[in-house]
């Protein structure tokens, strides 16, 4: 993704299912699950790097004594940092007790968090700061112990307004810049009515299905309770994704399955998907049940996930990017007027390679065709000279981009900040022959189209290729995200803008008014979360237009080489994402109400100048 954007936390859950013991003798080491839980949020690195927390809960402590524990930071090595603080607690324990490590009940007495229940969470942080305030796990102590919880997700709600106003509660400066805090308080408030009906043995269940149902958004939550439950919910669509593996050792929940399989070594088929409205809930004697809390909706799991998100180490991820980019074959071969001979393919960034194979090998597999065809046509009329050049023709890949340096922020001026922002990309000299090869380069996707302009493009006309095209192995990003992903102000999509830009060109820019004037209408009457009104926007113009005017767009100032752009179709992208079908910013189409609520606000923000959240 050359404009990068935050996005989808992490989560990592597990539960010990054995005494501490078990684990010495079986693995060499009483740490064996913090060693886990480390490698589990590690795996998982990709999902965030704004911060990272844990928690743990030690069953059947002594009164008096402490049984939650809670660290979080937002350092640049959050999660190392974290887990060094453990490995520095350790040292100190076994510099007066050089055996303490072979004595369980020893090192669980010592280390705060080894402890049978851990949580921990990666953020990416949509809204609020990004300091150590706002890193998940959050915590609410009590002195009843099953009064006590800690909470993480990977999520976003759209309604957290309502969910304070259900418990009368006034947020804070803090409460509305955290969606967790809203459902903390939810969680929280409901599981001290459980306990107060049933001291010391509350049906977390029947709490889970009391309170799930309130959230609109998308979600996947880990909890861990005083008294020693822990539990993983996911919303009813199944917007955000969550997986579980358990065998007799252990309880694990994640929201990557390649993460489980390289942490705990095991099968595809062994790691489950947690389907969407269920809940997996483990009791403090180590039982557990798998069950739904909220009846499930029409399954829309997030698209980018498959796309961009999850790391590409999961087998049918990394099969359905490379479908992503075989997809795209065709458009490129009519852009490219079938001259293979004179185009080189490349991606931009990193992240593009997969799809990039998966374009490759659509590249390749037409140009197997016409190898065949041209050598069945001689019939007998060739020669070793001319079989082989035939034979040896190769589609043209090389590496011409290449990502330098990480821009600071520290130059301000624009005309400075603009041309060192040229330069985040490098460029191979050489590979191109100047006016005569196309140059192709992929991408995940566009979302803003600032880098492309500043800096892509600008160094790949240095090269004074025929023409560039760049091709985005996802379709148009189109509507603000409100389920976990930092893409919030209409204003910030080159779609949208390009798509204002043809309502100009048309001279149709009343219909924005009159789009506005809706908005206004339905939020008077409280009903702007019934319609999606900036569909009607986009009806006015095909999307051959909007791509024209994004490939105009990106074009930078006085650049005659031509610069064409290709992006995936919502058709082509659901056939290579089949499980993964949610859509929305693309397509406009929410899952849940607050979506249409968040669009429309959004678009509202935008023609009022307003440079902040849809929600």
């Amino acid at each position: 993704m050359s404009d990068p954007i935050k996005h989808e936390c992490g989560l990592a859950f597990i539960r010990l299912r054995k005494p501490f013991s078990h684990y010495l003798k079986q693995h060499g080491t009483v740490m064996w699950g913090l060693n886990k839980l480390y490698l589990l949020m590690e795996k998982q690195h990709n999902r965030g790097q704004d911060g990272a927390g844990i928690a743990s809960i030690k069953l059947n402590v002594e009164p008096g004594y402490p049984f939650l524990h809670r660290m979080r930071s937002a350092e640049p090595q959050a999660i190392s940092g974290l887990f060094k603080n453990i490995a520095d607690e350790v040292d100190e324990l076994c510099r007066y007790n050089p055996d303490a490590l072979k004595h369980p009940g020893l090192m669980k007495g010592h280390i705060k968090f080894l402890g049978e229940l851990l949580l921990g969470h990666l953020r990416y942080g949509t809204q609020g700061k990004n300091n150590a305030d706002f890193c998940h796990p959050f915590i609410k102590r009590n002195t009843v112990p099953g009064r006590n919880l800690a909470l993480a997700g990977n999520f976003n709600l759209v309604n957290t307004n309502e969910l304070f106003e259900k418990l009368n509660i006034i947020p804070g400066t803090f409460q509305k810049q955290s969606d967790l805090a809203a459902m903390m308080e939810i969680v929280h408030h409901y599981l001290i009515e459980a306990d107060k009906k049933s001291p010391g043995n509350v049906d977390i269940k029947s709490v889970l299905q009391e309170v799930i149902p309130m959230f609109d958004g998308g979600f996947a939550v880990g909890g861990l309770t005083g008294e020693g439950i822990g539990f993983v919910f996911r919303d009813r669509h199944g917007i955000r994704p969550c997986y579980y593996y358990i065998d007799d050792e252990v309880i694990v929940a994640a929201s990557e399955r390649s993460a489980i399989r390289t942490t705990f070594n095991v099968g595809e088929n062994e790691v489950k998907e947690l389907m969407p409205g269920n809940a997996l809930m483990v009791q403090a004697n180590g039982t557990y049940e798998i069950a739904e809390v909220v009846t499930p909706g029409e399954r829309r799991a997030c698209s980018f996930e498959r796309i961009y998100f999850s790391r590409g180490s999961d087998e049918k991820i990394y099969k359905e990017r490379k479908a992503l980019g075989l997809n795209l074959s065709e458009q490129v071969l009519n852009a490219i007027d079938f001259d293979l001979k004179n185009t080189i393919f490349s991606y931009i960034p990193n992240t593009a390679e997969v799809a990039f194979l998966g374009l490759h090998k659509g590249m390749n597999l037409y140009l197997n065709k016409i190898k065949t065809e041209r050598i069945l046509s001689w019939g007998k009329d060739f020669d070793e000279e001319k079989l082989s050049e035939m034979v040896n023709r190769r589609i043209r890949i090389d590496k011409i981009a290449i990502k330098d340096v990480k821009m600071r922020t520290f130059i301000t001026e624009d005309a400075s900040r603009n041309e060192m922002v040229q330069h985040v990309y490098d460029i191979t000299y050489g590979t191109v022959r100047p006016g005569i090869d196309t140059i192709v380069v992929i991408d995940d996707s566009i979302v803003r189209g600032t880098t492309l302009k500043e800096s892509i493009i600008k160094m790949l006309s240095r090269l004074k290729p025929k023409k560039i095209i760049v091709v985005s192995s996802c379709p148009q990003i189109r509507y603000p995200d409100c389920y976990g992903i930092d893409m919030s102000k209409m204003g910030d999509f080159i779609a949208f803008n390009a798509a204002v830009n043809v309502l100009k060109d048309q001279g149709k820019e009343s219909l924005l008014n009159e789009l506005l004037q809706r908005c206004k209408e339905l939020k008077e009457q409280n009903l702007l979360h019934t319609e999606n009104v900036v569909k009607q926007l986009y009806k006015s113009s095909t999307v051959d237009e909007i791509t024209e005017k994004i490939a105009e767009m990106i074009t930078p100032a006085g650049l005659n080489i031509p610069v064409q752009v290709i992006f995936q179709s919502i058709e082509d992208l659901h056939k290579a994402c089949p499980g993964n079908l949610g859509d929305w910013y693309f397509t406009g189409d929410y899952p849940t109400e607050g979506g249409n609520r968040v669009v429309n606000q959004a678009f509202m923000n935008y023609m009022e100048g307003k440079n902040e959240r849809g929600y």
